[in-house]
């Protein structure tokens, strides 16, 4: 299978080797990137990246492809899908899809143009094998309908200062912190609760990469942790002076349309970090750890434990709990032979949206109303092709 790269960063970099350790035949053709971060990591594997192109149009034109990747800066997604979609291709871009509402709108547009099938979205959670057993509990009754979820994303401070460091400090290129990094955790809820969220409040700021706390004036020298995650286009050495608008901790309430409730809180300095859900229904309840790699399922008439396994924080390819060679896998099956995917567009959108409405409500310290963001969605969803 042959690729085009547009964006040849890190994670960009890091799939290319997991492709090619999945199937020999993957092959990148050429890449589009003025300054690929992700191009070493690729030599080192002994992968080659093809030809370096200067623009989009240049790699399409030259190059016959199976697949267009996208993993340019989050801001840039729409443009380059655009251009993929016009050109006939089947794209992957890598999540967050689209960085605003309006985006959102009209890649909703360009989905009733072109077909839903012609992209997909790297949002790996839902090929991770927690997940897919979770939805499997969920399919066979163990928890019946969906009353609540209490759920979270919390990674520890090296990972934190790496957002502080890199490009998506900036919201106008990210999107927003919940946006750029939860979003994954956002449509595995999503999927699990089977409808839209309809009203949304959130609250959150930054309050620990801020100059007081700079561990350097306490007379600590030792800072490497912070500076262990390397940064790509844009990257600065400033953590707790960073220039950057994210925020460093967030909370959020959200009710659906179908009356489900479910808390989400995440927070980028937390020293024992976790990554966890506890799902409670009408039958039962599911409790999951994708870092502490362990999932329970309790039934309520009895309180019995009627599943109880555990699984390897990270596997020999997989960065992502064993999801990252299980979705290279779907993605070159699904080119080839039409395999349906486990996430859309569709959902990828959904989740883009509420943590959107997220950052809406947090910012203008409101309840966020999202039924007229989904007639206005559901109107481009459904538009004739021009």
């Amino acid at each position: 299978m042959r690729v085009g790269i547009i964006g040849l960063g890190f994670r960009l970099g890091y799939l290319g080797y997991v492709f090619k350790a999945i199937d020999e035949n993957f092959e990148i053709a050429g890449y589009v990137d003025p300054a690929p971060a992700g191009l070493p990591g690729l030599i080192e594997q002994g992968i080659s990246a093809g030809k370096a192109y200067a623009t989009p149009q240049e790699l399409i034109a030259n190059e016959k492809l199976d697949l267009l990747m996208i993993g340019s800066p989050n801001h840039m997604h729409l443009d380059h899908i655009r251009i993929g979609l016009e050109a006939g291709l089947k794209i992957f871009s890598e999540k967050p899809v689209v960085t605003t509402i309006e985006h959102s709108i009209e890649l909703a547009r360009l989905m009733a143009k072109f077909g839903h099938e012609q992209l997909n979205v790297g949002l790996v959670l839902r090929y991770a094998p927690m997940y897919r057993d979770l939805r499997a509990a969920q399919a066979e009754g163990k928890l019946g309908n969906i009353v609540s979820i209490e759920a979270s994303e919390h990674i520890e401070p090296y990972h934190g200062a790496f957002f502080m460091r890199d490009w998506r400090r900036y919201e106008h290129y990210s999107g927003s912190f919940m946006l750029e990094k939860c979003c994954h955790d956002l449509d595995l809820y999503n999927g699990v609760i089977g409808a839209r969220p309809e009203r949304v409040a959130s609250f959150g700021g930054r309050k620990s990469f801020i100059p007081e706390n700079d561990p350097a004036k306490e007379g600590i020298n030792d800072l490497e942790m912070f500076h262990r995650k390397p940064s790509g286009w844009m990257g600065s050495d400033k953590v707790f002076d960073s220039d950057g608008d994210i925020i460093d901790y967030q909370v959020a309430i959200v009710e659906y349309a179908n009356g489900v409730g479910m808390n989400f809180h995440t927070n980028i300095n937390v020293p024992d970090q976790f990554r966890r859900f506890a799902i409670m229904g009408s039958r039962g309840m599911a409790e999951g750890d994708f870092i502490r790699g362990y999932f329970n399922v309790h039934e309520m008439l009895t309180g019995n434990k009627v599943i109880e396994k555990t699984y390897a924080n990270r596997t020999t390819l997989s960065q992502h709990y064993g999801a990252d060679e299980q979705m290279a896998a779907d993605i070159m099956a699904h080119v080839r032979t039409g395999l349906h995917l486990p996430v859309s567009t569709l959902n990828a959108l959904e989740a883009g949206i509420l943590a959107l409405s997220m950052d809406e409500a947090r910012m203008k310290k409101t309840v966020v109303d999202l039924r007229p963001v989904w007639d206005r969605f559901d109107e481009a969803l459904h538009s004739r092709a021009a």
